[in-house]
Protein backbone atom coordinates (compact mmCIF):
# COMPACT_ATOMS: atom_id res chain seq x y z
CA UNK A 1 0.00 0.00 0.00
CA UNK A 2 1.28 3.58 -0.89
CA UNK A 3 -0.81 6.23 0.10
CA UNK A 4 1.94 8.95 -0.11
CA UNK A 5 4.11 7.75 -2.95
CA UNK A 6 6.82 5.81 -1.00
CA UNK A 7 7.58 3.64 -3.56
CA UNK A 8 10.55 5.22 -4.58
CA UNK A 9 12.15 5.23 -1.07
CA UNK A 10 14.50 2.80 0.66
CA UNK A 11 13.17 -0.27 2.08
CA UNK A 12 14.45 0.73 5.66
CA UNK A 13 12.30 3.87 5.51
CA UNK A 14 9.50 2.30 3.63
CA UNK A 15 9.24 0.08 7.16
CA UNK A 16 10.27 3.00 9.16
CA UNK A 17 7.52 4.85 11.37
CA UNK A 18 8.56 8.70 10.05
CA UNK A 19 6.19 7.92 6.45
CA UNK A 20 3.11 9.71 7.66
CA UNK A 21 -0.19 8.57 6.74
CA UNK A 22 -3.34 9.39 7.38
CA UNK A 23 -4.20 6.75 9.85
CA UNK A 24 -2.67 9.16 12.79
CA UNK A 25 -4.63 12.10 11.63
CA UNK A 26 -8.57 9.69 12.17
CA UNK A 27 -9.28 11.07 15.58
CA UNK A 28 -9.50 14.59 14.06
CA UNK A 29 -9.15 14.99 10.64
CA UNK A 30 -13.02 15.02 10.73
CA UNK A 31 -13.18 18.07 13.40
CA UNK A 32 -15.22 21.46 12.60
CA UNK A 33 -12.50 24.14 12.38
CA UNK A 34 -11.23 25.96 15.23
CA UNK A 35 -12.82 30.00 15.12
CA UNK A 36 -11.27 32.08 18.17
CA UNK A 37 -14.08 33.30 19.99
CA UNK A 38 -11.75 36.29 21.47
CA UNK A 39 -10.21 37.25 18.13
CA UNK A 40 -11.97 38.73 14.98
CA UNK A 41 -10.87 36.81 11.97
CA UNK A 42 -8.86 38.20 9.21
CA UNK A 43 -10.07 39.43 6.71
CA UNK A 44 -9.01 37.13 3.01
CA UNK A 45 -7.54 40.06 2.01
CA UNK A 46 -5.07 40.60 4.57
CA UNK A 47 -4.52 36.64 4.76
CA UNK A 48 -3.65 37.21 0.64
CA UNK A 49 -1.30 40.10 1.51
CA UNK A 50 1.18 37.84 3.82
CA UNK A 51 1.86 35.70 0.97
CA UNK A 52 2.48 38.63 -1.44
CA UNK A 53 5.87 38.67 -3.11
CA UNK A 54 7.76 41.40 -1.67
CA UNK A 55 10.56 43.74 -3.07
CA UNK A 56 13.93 42.12 -2.05
CA UNK A 57 15.67 44.47 -4.22
CA UNK A 58 14.43 47.57 -2.65
CA UNK A 59 15.73 50.58 -5.03
CA UNK A 60 16.38 48.43 -7.86
CA UNK A 61 13.56 49.81 -9.97
CA UNK A 62 14.95 53.49 -9.63
CA UNK A 63 18.51 52.67 -10.19
CA UNK A 64 18.03 51.15 -13.64
CA UNK A 65 16.04 54.05 -14.09
CA UNK A 66 18.32 56.53 -13.23
CA UNK A 67 20.96 54.53 -15.28
CA UNK A 68 18.97 54.61 -18.03
CA UNK A 69 18.39 58.73 -17.63
CA UNK A 70 20.15 60.48 -20.62
CA UNK A 71 22.54 63.28 -19.85
CA UNK A 72 24.34 65.53 -22.73
CA UNK A 73 28.11 66.74 -22.43
CA UNK A 74 28.79 70.48 -22.10
CA UNK A 75 30.10 71.60 -25.17
CA UNK A 76 33.47 73.82 -25.48
CA UNK A 77 32.68 77.24 -27.22
CA UNK A 78 35.23 77.64 -30.12
CA UNK A 79 37.45 80.76 -29.89
CA UNK A 80 34.79 82.86 -32.00
CA UNK A 81 32.16 81.68 -30.34
CA UNK A 82 33.14 82.62 -27.13
CA UNK A 83 34.30 85.87 -28.12
CA UNK A 84 30.49 86.56 -30.23
CA UNK A 85 29.18 85.73 -26.61
CA UNK A 86 31.06 87.96 -25.06
CA UNK A 87 30.46 90.83 -26.99
CA UNK A 88 26.52 89.77 -26.27
CA UNK A 89 27.78 89.83 -22.77
CA UNK A 90 29.60 93.30 -23.17
CA UNK A 91 25.87 94.74 -24.80
CA UNK A 92 24.15 93.47 -22.08
CA UNK A 93 26.41 95.09 -19.21
CA UNK A 94 25.72 98.26 -21.19
CA UNK A 95 22.16 97.85 -20.94
CA UNK A 96 21.91 96.66 -17.73
CA UNK A 97 20.15 100.08 -16.52
CA UNK A 98 17.17 98.83 -18.44
CA UNK A 99 17.00 95.51 -16.99
CA UNK A 100 17.03 94.03 -21.03
CA UNK A 101 14.94 90.97 -21.31
CA UNK A 102 17.13 87.54 -22.72
CA UNK A 103 16.92 84.53 -23.04
CA UNK A 104 19.76 82.45 -22.08
CA UNK A 105 20.95 79.10 -22.58
CA UNK A 106 22.93 77.27 -20.16
CA UNK A 107 24.59 74.30 -19.53
CA UNK A 108 23.29 72.56 -15.60
CA UNK A 109 25.62 69.70 -14.38
CA UNK A 110 23.66 66.76 -13.23
CA UNK A 111 23.46 66.45 -9.25
CA UNK A 112 23.89 62.64 -9.42
CA UNK A 113 25.91 61.36 -12.84
CA UNK A 114 28.56 62.95 -15.15
CA UNK A 115 27.54 64.84 -17.62
CA UNK A 116 24.30 66.91 -17.29
CA UNK A 117 21.65 69.40 -19.41
CA UNK A 118 20.90 72.61 -21.57
CA UNK A 119 18.31 74.90 -19.69
CA UNK A 120 16.75 77.63 -21.78
CA UNK A 121 15.54 80.63 -19.12
CA UNK A 122 14.08 83.79 -20.75
CA UNK A 123 13.60 87.15 -18.05
CA UNK A 124 15.07 90.04 -17.50
CA UNK A 125 18.57 90.57 -16.05
CA UNK A 126 19.17 92.20 -12.50
CA UNK A 127 22.24 92.17 -12.69
CA UNK A 128 26.08 90.94 -13.51
CA UNK A 129 27.72 89.19 -10.49
CA UNK A 130 31.40 89.02 -12.10
CA UNK A 131 32.83 87.90 -7.78
CA UNK A 132 30.60 85.10 -7.91
CA UNK A 133 30.67 84.77 -11.77
CA UNK A 134 26.77 84.58 -12.18
CA UNK A 135 24.07 86.25 -14.18
CA UNK A 136 21.66 87.28 -11.56
CA UNK A 137 17.84 87.31 -13.00
CA UNK A 138 15.15 90.04 -11.88
CA UNK A 139 12.67 86.13 -10.88
CA UNK A 140 15.78 85.11 -8.28
CA UNK A 141 17.46 82.40 -10.92
CA UNK A 142 21.38 82.90 -10.86
CA UNK A 143 23.02 81.45 -14.10
CA UNK A 144 26.67 80.69 -13.84
CA UNK A 145 28.85 82.67 -16.36
CA UNK A 146 30.98 79.70 -17.45
CA UNK A 147 28.07 77.78 -17.97
CA UNK A 148 26.22 80.15 -20.38
CA UNK A 149 26.08 78.44 -23.89
CA UNK A 150 24.02 81.39 -25.90
CA UNK A 151 22.45 84.93 -25.37
CA UNK A 152 19.96 85.67 -27.57
CA UNK A 153 17.39 88.65 -26.94
CA UNK A 154 14.89 90.87 -29.33
CA UNK A 155 16.91 94.49 -30.18
CA UNK A 156 19.25 94.23 -27.90
CA UNK A 157 22.16 92.21 -30.17
CA UNK A 158 21.04 93.67 -33.76
CA UNK A 159 21.81 97.41 -32.72
CA UNK A 160 18.48 98.21 -31.70
CA UNK A 161 17.00 99.67 -28.51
Amino acid sequence: MDILGASHLPKRMKESKCIMSTDNYNDIIHLPHHVSKSRPQMPMSDRAAQFSPFAALTGYEAAIAETARLTDRKVDLSEDEQAALDLKMQRIRELLSIRPTVTVTFFQADARKEGGAYLTHTGQIKRINDIDRVIQMADGVDIPLDDVFQLEGERIFDGGE
